[in-house]
């Protein structure tokens, strides 16, 4: 696919994505709380850190290029695991809180440790990633097994040295962030001042400091006085990446409004709002439900936002509002499928998507473990397969077609033998590299281009 690079590939200059590693167990029965439901590369694409259905928080690290073994370069071993959130249970709303992991989101490196925010449907936490390689050792007032000296026998004052140990990773609790969201958390985001980032539920955006945990500033709310003449809920809601005072937040009725914070303290009404004025003559009764964008993300530029509703991606031009100035179709064969998409819940899946790191080109995901590119300068596309029956090292992944109707060529599938049971809602893609990221199911596959 040309022109998708991550470091800005030229255009024209083709190249394949291969099969780099895959993570997670082969075992057909799937347990719940194995399930991956969100994955993120931090700033320098060093780590990259997956949440889970069980609360867990599975940080990756980039091995070094290594001479002895040069198709090594790339690969991310296992670096730090860690329970992050537990079950809970509301007393007095007698609601069960589940451990899920929402999301995660890195915050920029400033030392030797790492931060990061990771949030469940009711609370976010601050956690600290450290190293230590060495310990004290020769105290005054304890043996060396921990045991406490009696003072009288202490004759000499010792001065403590530092001896070298075995690497620990520790993973830390630094800040709780509770007790603020009604409804159940979707977002979180850091603000590009890296001192405040924002939580979104349903109704609404709170902006928090991430030093003060026991307060957080309301920003948007759309609760009606009358929760009967309710018509539509927060979907997603993200910082710009370099102005710190401009957020946008989709909704489920597929527009998108840009607020900014210096007008005014609460963000009700918007700067600017961006709509696609929706065709009449493919209007059904599916819709609306179609139209619910499931998630919003700037490109790194800070010019440009994209929008994933349930059958397209679409490019947005923050200086005109009236409509996308590109709109990618996924997997438009599901039109004529809605219906039993409807009745087993599928139309309802949230996919999520994201830009590559010169923002050339966008990635999403589909069902059947698809995953789709969309190269923005030559307009090209391909849909790529997330399969372990493709994973040896640097085998090239074959780009797949699916056939919605009539004679179904050798290569392609057949729309009806599509498995929606496999989808692949998370994906990321390396900040600088051509490495991605792809959540299928409990297994996480990365990928990278052949001429890494």
């Amino acid at each position: 696919m040309a022109g998708a690079g991550g470091g800005g590939c030229p255009a024209g200059n083709d190249f394949q994505w291969c099969f780099s590693q895959v993570k997670g167990a082969v075992d057909e029965d799937v347990a719940e709380a194995d399930i991956i439901s969100t994955v993120e590369f931090n700033y320098s694409g060093d780590l990259l850190a997956t949440g889970d259905k069980g609360g867990r928080v599975v940080i990756f690290q980039r091995e070094q290029e290594n001479k002895i073994r040069p198709h090594s370069r790339g690969e991310y071993n296992v670096y730090s695991t860690f329970q992050s959130h537990e079950p809970e249970f509301d007393y007095l709303k007698s609601l069960e809180i589940e451990e899920k992991i929402n999301k995660i989101r890195w915050l920029p490196q400033q030392n030797a440790a790492h931060f990061l925010l990771s949030t469940n449907d009711k609370t976010i936490k601050l956690w600290k990633i450290s190293e230590r390689d060495k310990r004290a050792e020769g105290y005054n007032l304890k043996d060396e097994d921990g045991r406490l000296r009696d003072p009288f026998r202490i004759t000499a004052l010792r001065v403590p040295i530092l001896k070298p140990m075995d690497l620990m990773v520790e993973a830390s609790p630094r800040r709780i962030f509770a007790n603020a969201h009604t409804y159940h958390i979707n977002s979180i985001s850091v603000n590009s001042d890296h001192e405040t980032y924002l939580s979104a539920d349903d109704l609404r955006i709170n902006l928090w400091h991430l030093e003060i945990t026991d307060r957080s500033f309301n920003i948007v709310d759309i609760k009606p006085a009358n929760m009967e003449e309710l018509t539509e809920v927060i979907t997603a809601a993200e910082f710009h990446p370099h102005q710190c005072n401009v957020l946008v937040y989709s909704s489920s009725k597929g527009t998108v409004r840009l607020c900014d914070m210096r007008s005014s303290a609460l963000c009700d009404r918007h700067s600017k709002f961006f709509e696609e004025p929706e065709d009449p003559s493919s209007r059904s009764f599916f819709s609306e439900i179609i139209s619910s964008i499931s998630d919003v993300k700037f490109s790194h530029s800070g010019r440009y936002m994209m929008t994933r509703d349930y059958l397209s991606v679409k490019v947005w031009d923050l200086n005109m509002e009236s409509r996308p100035v590109e709109t990618h179709q996924v997997h438009e064969y599901l039109r004529s499928k809605l219906c039993s998409l409807y009745e087993n819940d599928c139309i309802f899946d949230k996919f999520e998507c994201c830009w590559n790191g010169s923002d050339s080109a966008v990635m999403t995901g589909s069902y059947n473990n698809f995953f789709r590119m969309f190269d923005r300068s030559t307009r090209r596309d391909v849909t790529l397969e997330a399969s372990r029956e493709s994973s040896k090292p640097r085998a090239s992944l074959k780009p797949r077609k699916v056939c919605a109707g009539g004679k179904r060529k050798k290569d392609e599938i057949s729309v009806d033998s599509l498995d929606f049971n496999k989808k692949i809602l998370h994906t990321a893609w390396h900040p600088v590299d051509n490495v991605i990221a792809v959540a299928a199911t409990n297994n996480l596959y990365i990928f990278q281009d052949k001429a890494n």
